[in-house]
């Protein structure tokens, strides 16, 4: 079984050597928070996409910095609730955790060069709260690859402080894995990803009874930042280049957020 990464992703432990077959790569970042009411839960949606030079696949992705707005109310979003950890998800996969522990999912696609052809593999992931890390909170990312390979992969990420206009950051690291025989390894090129209770079921005792519910969210701040709620990301790439993204999310009902 060959392991692609993907993600999240986020997503720098490998030291590697730089080649001189690839080239310095771009990143987008997306995000959107639904719904985007102030002073309400809320599901924080984002994606990336990572563009390599002259139309070549871009050097595999070791990590992302993901940072995001402050005062958000990560801490009474009532996610997470039970925790998973590494071992269980690697052996029994989702089935094995407890349904409380998922925060989130998506999709990310990897691309490998082999030859003349691009390999293009599609991938679904799913997050999970982790045990507490050194004090700080963790989360484990597991993505599935469907389509030509069938892979699994588990990588965990921790939330961390971060510089104002931001409240904290999601670093998540990616071993570099091969992808098939005598190919480069695999580089993501595309992830979505959510935090939330979107589509989510937690369940509950109630008077002896497991009774299904949506967690509350991640809580917005009550009064919008002037120029929207900022989101940036650093990325890392095993040629030991990085690039940065950012973006911000209008407020509501702002001439931005109308169209």
């Amino acid at each position: 079984m060959y392991r692609i990464p993907v993600l999240t992703a986020a997503v720098c432990l490998c030291a590697c050597l730089p080649s001189a077959g690839w080239a310095r790569q771009t990143a987008k970042l997306d995000v959107t928070l639904k719904p985007d009411k102030p002073g309400a839960g809320t599901t924080i949606a984002f994606g990336f996409q990572i563009t390599g030079a002259r139309g070549r696949v871009p050097s595999p992705l070791t990590g992302i910095d993901l940072r995001y707005p402050a005062n958000l109310g990560i801490g009474s979003s009532g996610l997470g609730l039970e925790s998973c950890l590494p071992a269980t998800l690697e052996t029994f996969g989702p089935e094995g955790c407890p349904a409380d522990s998922q925060m989130g999912y998506g999709s990310a696609l990897v691309e490998v060069p082999f030859g003349p052809e691009v390999i293009h593999e599609t991938a679904r992931t799913r997050t999970f709260s982790a045990p507490v890390s050194k004090g700080r909170l963790a989360l484990l990312f597991y993505a599935e690859g469907e389509s030509p390979i069938y892979a699994q992969l588990v990588f965990p990420a921790t939330v961390e402080t971060a510089l104002p206009p931001y409240g904290g950051s999601l670093n998540t690291t990616l071993p570099l894995v091969p992808s098939v025989p005598e190919a480069p390894d695999a580089a993501v090129v595309r992830l979505r990803s959510t935090i939330g209770p979107l589509n989510l079921t937690y369940y509950e005792q109630v008077h002896g009874k497991r009774v299904a519910y949506t967690p509350k969210g991640i809580v917005l701040p009550k009064n919008c930042p002037r120029d929207g709620f900022p989101f940036a990301a650093d990325f890392n790439f095993a040629d030991g280049t990085r690039a940065s993204a950012r973006t911000s999310v209008p407020c509501p009902g702002s001439p931005s957020a109308r169209r």
